[in-house]
């Protein structure tokens, strides 16, 4: 069976990160969804998404078809019931559809012609995007017993202070040495080749992907994943980077979410709860005002390519868009659209030319190519995001 994962309605409400990328490359927990998706169905998948985004996710659509809705995160059962759909049948959880089967030849889709098949049980969806750290640890265990079963972990090494050893996991080639490890609280993971520095102390649930570290001394709470190749120090608490990001030195992050390629200077901090206890709002790319959360605690949303000087500080609820430079003193205001350069004293354009020489060479650092493609879906993004930029 050919399986697509398809953005759905959830696209728009999970901006910034759905600028760069599909909703289904979205991390939460040890993977990205589409990771979780092809290692539950034992298949490779393709993506319907955005026109422009395509090129690099492309689709792959053959005779018989199973198109997944990426905001669903897999179990078993539901796995099971997408790997079983056959002609004419469609999955639904309330009002939403899960997964349906389509053949090459239909034009469109009608779910009154369909078999519908109820799925009642519990399942982790990615709808908006504080839904990425919310959900974190309940991911994070889900992956954690997917990835572990039946599988022995490398030795903890005898100078690691640990509490619960049994819920710690450490791949092959991972560098852990006078640490404290606390998986009474939950699960922890430590990928393949990554390096947790000494004096760090860190709770579960945590997930250090491939390649992943921590730096000297660095305090981790829990339901915090570092995305592969990605750094932390400082103080972390329920964030989760994508891949490639630094938030290498003293600071605090907290209930918060990094795209890709972010940099966040030494000593900066945000804010992830009011000094009035409110209700967090954050900035919505659907309504283009800013949307409740239901949350209290709430942090930095920053966008692929964003990066932010030393002694940083950002408000409860900040939105960051794709390719900022944030600098300077004071609190930059808590909305900064994509392509935007300054701070608290106000922005101008980050003009393309500049922001792709600085993606080249950040990039090639890890031996990561800027390509067209990349370029290309970073072009659209300054166009689509002029309307809030004032130029």
């Amino acid at each position: 069976m050919n399986y697509i994962l398809f953005d759905g309605p959830a696209r728009n409400a999970l901006l910034p990160f759905t600028f760069t990328r599909p909703v289904a490359d979205i991390l939460v927990g040890i993977m990205t969804i589409r990771q979780k998706w092809e290692a539950h169905l034992g298949s490779t998948t393709t993506t319907l998404t955005e026109e422009y985004l395509s090129e690099k996710f492309p689709m792959v659509e053959l005779e018989e078809n199973v198109m997944i809705n990426a905001s669903f995160l897999p179990n078993a059962i539901l796995a099971d019931m997408v790997s079983d759909l056959g002609p004419n049948q469609a999955i639904f959880r309330r009002d939403d559809v899960v997964a349906f089967y389509a053949n090459d030849e239909q034009e469109s889709v009608d779910f009154d012609d369909y078999e519908i098949i109820e799925y009642k049980g519990e399942v982790i969806t990615i709808e908006n995007t504080w839904d990425i750290f919310s959900n974190n640890g309940a991911a994070i265990r889900e992956d954690f017993q997917f990835l572990t079963e039946d599988r022995k972990s490398q030795p903890i090494p005898k100078s690691v202070n640990v509490i619960a050893p049994e819920n710690v996991f450490i791949e092959e080639g991972a560098k852990l040495e006078f640490v404290t490890l606390n998986a009474s609280t939950g699960p922890i993971y430590i990928g393949k080749d990554s390096e947790i520095m000494e004096g760090s102390i860190i709770r579960g649930p945590f997930a250090l992907c491939e390649g992943a570290g921590v730096k000297m001394g660095a305090k981790v709470y829990g339901a915090t994943t570092v995305g592969p190749y990605s750094r932390i120090g400082g103080e972390v608490k329920n964030a989760v980077l994508f891949a490639y990001s630094n938030k290498g030195h003293d600071g605090f992050l907290g209930d918060s979410v990094l795209g890709e390629w972010c940099n966040i200077g030494a000593d900066s901090n945000n804010s992830n709860l009011k000094n009035n206890y409110e209700e967090v709002k954050l900035w919505s790319y659907e309504t283009e005002s800013f949307a409740k959360t239901g949350l209290q605690f709430c942090g930095l949303m920053m966008g692929d390519h964003s990066k932010c000087g030393i002694n940083t500080m950002f408000n409860t609820g900040t939105v960051v868009g794709v390719s900022v430079n944030i600098f300077g003193s004071g609190f930059p205001r808590n909305f900064v659209p994509s392509f935007s350069w300054g701070g608290s004293t106000g922005f101008t354009t980050y003009v393309t030319k500049k922001a792709f020489e600085t993606a080249r060479l950040v990039m090639s650092r890890r031996n990561v190519e800027f390509d067209e493609k990349e370029e290309a879906i970073l072009e659209h993004i300054f166009e689509e995001s002029k309307k809030w930029r004032k130029e």
